[in-house]
């Protein structure tokens, strides 16, 4: 055994919760390389052409381009048997161009649920009560009325889930506990399965008229790319809010900003945007009824720290042989066995739990 080599793992300087390395530095068979974002693409490079597993980062503008598991770089990485990405999307990772390459690609879809669910939530009240609205008048005004800043209970009102999984799952919990009425629309599932999540399932006319509230809890693909463009907009209900803790792109920003500058829609909480961080003269954020976040909705200490250890739960189990259970492109299963197997064949293979 100390005569083979041990897997190697690679993630850029990205902050991650410590319990990732903490967990991979317990595994004797595994060799852990940190690389830098910029400055030092040679050793960049060469970590990355010997790595087995690559941990990625989900956010698409926190990484440089060139290191997005893209099939330019993976012919570059023949070694590569994973990408793994440090959150419940992928926007970083092609999972065609990885399939194709016999790389399997997980995700850690479900370990910040509990976060993004709270954060919806908390944008909800902030936009519906005009939370953010009274804060930043109270710090620089004088004269006005409390009523001036009069808002909207939550409870009571139609909440619209664009996608009810994990996360839209427990933001229809949270928003029961309000006393709201949950409908939702997910082409994925069965009627029989929304029920089961907490929604009532409803048609796409019927969620844009009559929910209070839209919020998208959808992945970015190509089936959902400018989903909610101007004539989505304007078949919601008018005084409406929009929440988006789901991915920019899925909805239009400018169609948003005109839905709101016309008075169609009364508000919107955006956590997500097409660019991350949007422009400081961005649109949208010209208007005091739009409470916008930086993709921090998955960012809590808790969300965090449970995303770090399911991944690295994952990445060891995968060196293992063992089928993780998120992975995000099941037909690639049995090449990656073939794959894993030779390179096992010469290099410290994990004990079994």
């Amino acid at each position: 055994m100390n005569n083979l080599k041990p897997w190697r793992v690679a993630r850029f300087d990205v902050w991650i919760n410590p319990v990732f390395d903490d967990r991979l530095s317990r595994e004797p068979s595994i060799a852990l390389d940190v690389v830098k974002r910029q400055g030092d693409n040679e050793r960049t490079s060469a970590v990355l052409g010997a790595a087995h597993v690559y941990q990625i980062t989900a956010a698409k503008d926190e990484l440089p381009k060139q290191w997005h598991a893209t099939q330019a770089l993976l012919a570059q990485c023949p070694n590569l048997l994973c990408v793994s990405s440090t959150g419940a999307g992928y926007d970083t990772v092609d999972v065609e161009a990885c399939t194709a390459a016999g790389v399997a690609v997980v995700s850690q879809i479900g370990g910040n649920a509990p976060a993004v669910a709270e954060m919806t939530l908390g944008l909800m009240l902030a936009v519906s009560r005009r939370i953010v609205e009274s804060d930043r008048k109270l710090r620089t005004e004088r004269g006005f009325s409390r009523e001036s800043l009069m808002g909207h209970d939550i409870g009571g009102k139609v909440l619209g889930l664009v996608g009810i999984g994990h996360a839209g799952t427990h933001t229809a919990k949270l928003a029961r506990a309000f006393g709201m009425q949950v409908i939702a629309v997910d082409p994925l599932l069965t009627d029989a399965q929304i029920r089961e999540r907490g929604a009532e399932p409803v048609s796409w006319a019927t969620l844009l008229q009559t929910a209070d509230i839209v919020s998208l809890h959808c992945p970015r693909d190509q089936s959902t790319l400018g989903l909610f463009d101007a004539e989505r907009f304007a078949a919601m209900k008018p005084g409406a809010l929009f929440i988006s803790t789901a991915r920019g792109g899925i909805h239009d920003e400018l169609a948003l900003a005109q839905a709101i500058r016309s008075g169609h829609l009364a508000g919107a909480g955006l956590d997500v945007w097409q660019e991350e961080p949007p422009a400081l003269n961005h649109p949208l954020l010209a208007y005091p009824n739009v409470v916008a976040t930086f993709h921090t909705a998955g960012v809590s200490h808790e969300g965090r720290h449970s995303v770090a250890a399911m991944a690295a739960g994952q990445v060891v189990e995968l060196l293992r042989g063992e089928r993780p259970a998120r992975l995000v492109n099941p037909e690639v299963w049995e090449t990656f066995m073939r794959r894993h197997a030779l390179a096992g064949s010469t290099l410290a293979l994990p004990a079994a739990a």
